[in-house]
């Protein structure tokens, strides 16, 4: 069974930390400087569960472009198991259920081999192709 809540503790949060580190630092060679930044604290973070067992996590914000959905991480042994699917819809229903919420505009930054997971939610691709720590991303917009 796959299932992701909101972190409500700091022990939750460091797991998800360690997911991120594995995915993001470890696999993808993202600079340890570049994955954690000044939004942790404010953003609202999640854990996917597979099993009963931490699989992946994300977070969300709110900028002033709107909803910033975001460090949608997923550990390799659990990819392809709905892991990701089960991430962005309790993300989604987190935002549209937050009291601040007024119908701004929901959007992320997808990398390339993750835009297919998105699009199943109606998320579309705007502009052109960016580099964000030299992956291929594409901005993504509901």
């Amino acid at each position: 069974m796959i299932e992701a809540r909101r972190i409500t503790d700091p022990a939750a949060q460091q797991v998800a930390f360690r997911i991120r580190e594995a995915v993001f630092v470890d696999e993808q060679r993202v600079p340890a400087e570049e994955e954690y930044d000044e939004h942790e604290a404010t953003s609202r973070h999640f854990l996917a569960y597979a099993g009963g067992e931490p699989a992946g996590t994300a977070r969300w914000r709110f900028t002033e472009k709107g909803v910033k959905l975001e460090r949608f991480a997923v550990l390799q042994r659990y990819r392809g198991r709905q892991v990701g699917s089960a991430l962005v819809r309790a993300v989604l229903e987190d935002v549209r259920q937050h009291p601040q919420y007024h119908g701004q505009p929901m959007y992320l930054h997808a990398q390339v081999t993750a835009m297919p997971l998105y699009a199943k939610f109606g998320f579309r691709p705007v502009g052109d192709l960016f580099f964000e720590c030299d992956i291929e991303h594409y901005k993504m917009v509901l």
